[in-house]
């Protein structure tokens, strides 16, 4: 992973956490140790469906940039597809106060992509290599002479 890739990492994970942490703690005032759980459990499925998405799509942009958009696309069609079949699954357990799951998973969902659209816009990432427009400037100039 490359210093940009982990830099974007952090600037998308920690502010997600931050609100994880407060979804827990809000959620355990509204709705006891339940609720607590299910912020808990709401966070770190966002961290990781989309932590991983975000690796997955970093190297696909490395290796096939062709497919980069349409990986996009399907990465986040898989990740809502997971916390649909997790929220059908889990729809009617008494183990974790489901709106809690729910409210928490949302607003760490937001706030993931809204610092991910940040970060990314941010990111001094050249998309013209100047390396190789040097080097056929020098090829072109050396063969005219």
């Amino acid at each position: 992973m490359q210093s940009t890739d982990a830099r974007l990492l952090a600037n998308v994970s920690v502010p997600s956490l931050a609100t994880g942490a407060v979804g827990v703690v809000i959620s355990a005032v509204v709705a006891g140790g339940q609720g607590a759980i299910g912020a808990a459990i709401g966070t770190v499925l966002v961290l990781l469906l989309m932590g991983s998405g975000l690796v997955v799509l970093q190297q696909t942009a490395k290796r096939l940039p062709d497919l980069f958009q349409m990986m996009g696309l399907l990465l986040y069609a898989v990740q809502i597809l997971a916390v649909a079949v997790f929220m059908i699954v889990f729809k009617d357990t008494t183990l974790f106060n489901v709106r809690a799951f729910a409210f928490t998973l949302l607003a760490t969902v937001l706030v993931w992509i809204a610092f991910q659209a940040r970060s990314y816009m941010k990111a001094k990432v050249l998309y013209v290599n100047p390396e190789s427009a040097d080097s056929k400037k020098a090829e072109t100039t050396g063969s005219r002479t």
